[in-house]
């Protein structure tokens, strides 16, 4: 009996260890794999939604998805591996790189390196999700603002952008995307902030605090609905129904990304699901804003200048609610509860579909 129970845990142990190790196995380089940063199982529900939509419009049989992760992050991705297993998808896996890092040798080639020269080789794009803030000790700024909860993560997902793109911390660091510049790099809310301090850039650690000199909830709400990155209303009052987040408007830059490589209609001025407090300040090297809040106070979109495709949004087009009628919130107590797909409207479901379709056919159109 305890034989057969000692097999069964190894089995179970191989089992759940085995794809997190899928750069170190054999794998199909004919195959073109998608990187998946911190891939939860909440990451990994949400993209198989978009694919599933087809609002995220790849081929199945030629492209897959690899999330990577550091060994010392907070969460225990053994959960995202029997997620997989237990959902039967065949097109994600996982990696876990193992290495020393530590905020003083994300700037360099550090234990992580090899790790990160291999997944870049195989494979022709990244995608960064939301998350907590960055340590500001990484962009060389006290901490007055930022709440932190797993720092291991920041190190790896700057580093990592940091040996893809290169920045400011040292010009003389030869990046890994020059021998692949048409490599696909995407970040959403926390992805735009971690790509900003890769490439040598800084964050504003409090909205209301820094740009708008309003700290209590009442002041914050005196800002205007119009200019709020979150929902300050759930700090007054008691509502089941109050949304935590903000859909808020944003306007587009002059570079010609949003209107150039995304075609828009003239005058748009889209609704997004907005939810931070931290913000870019200053842009790292070789970042060049292409969207604003609607009061131009706060950097919405940023493109990278001399690599076509990499780029990064502070907002977040992955929240399946945008797409359809999952639940009724409301922002302002008083407001009648509606759905987001309902709030944000058809036309800026539409700017959501196009953000994604421009990735898609980057993705398909790389080798």
């Amino acid at each position: 009996m305890k034989k057969a129970l000692f097999l069964l845990t190894s089995v179970l142990i191989v089992l759940t260890a085995w794809p997190q190790d899928f750069y170190r196995e054999e794998f199909n380089h004919r195959k073109r794999y998608v990187i998946l940063a911190n891939p939860t199982v909440r990451n990994i529900e949400v993209i198989h939604f978009l694919i599933n939509r087809k609002i995220f419009d790849v081929n199945q049989k030629k492209i897959k998805f690899v999330g990577i992760y550091h060994e010392g992050q907070a969460y225990d991705f053994s959960k995202t591996a029997s997620f997989i297993k237990e959902s039967g998808l065949k097109n994600f896996f996982l990696h876990e790189v193992r290495g020393k890092i530590n905020e003083n040798n994300l700037f360099e080639e550090n234990g992580c390196t090899e790790d990160f020269k291999t997944i870049i080789d195989n494979s022709i794009g990244a995608l960064f999700f939301g998350g907590p803030d960055i340590p500001p000790e990484i962009y060389g700024e006290e901490n007055t603002a930022s709440f932190v909860s797993d720092p291991v993560r920041h190190y790896f997902e700057v580093s990592f952008l940091f040996h893809l793109l290169g920045g400011f911390q040292d010009e003389t660091f030869a990046p890994l995307i020059e021998s692949n510049p048409d490599y696909l790099t995407v970040g959403f809310c926390l992805g735009l902030q971690t790509l900003n301090v890769a490439t040598g850039g800084t964050l504003v650690q409090d909205i209301p605090s820094e740009i708008y000199n309003a700290n209590e909830p009442k002041e914050i709400l005196e800002i205007g609905r119009n200019n709020l990155h979150r929902n300050y209303w759930q700090e007054i009052v008691e509502d089941s129904l109050l949304m935590g987040i903000n859909l808020h408007r944003i306007q587009f830059s002059e570079y010609p990304f949003f209107g150039g490589a995304i075609k828009l209609a003239k005058g748009w001025l889209p609704r997004i699901y907005s939810s931070h407090h931290q913000a870019v300040e200053n842009t790292g090297k070789g970042m060049e804003i292409t969207a604003y809040s609607i009061d131009g106070k706060v950097v919405e979109g940023l493109a990278h200048r001399e690599y076509p495709n990499v780029f990064a949004v502070q907002f977040h087009p992955e929240v399946p609610a945008l797409y359809e009628d999952l639940y009724k919130r409301k922002f302002h107590p008083e407001d009648l509860p509606m759905t987001y797909n309902d709030i944000i409207g058809r036309q800026s479901v539409r700017f959501h579909k196009l953000f994604w379709k421009h990735i898609s056919k980057t993705l398909s159109s790389l080798r």
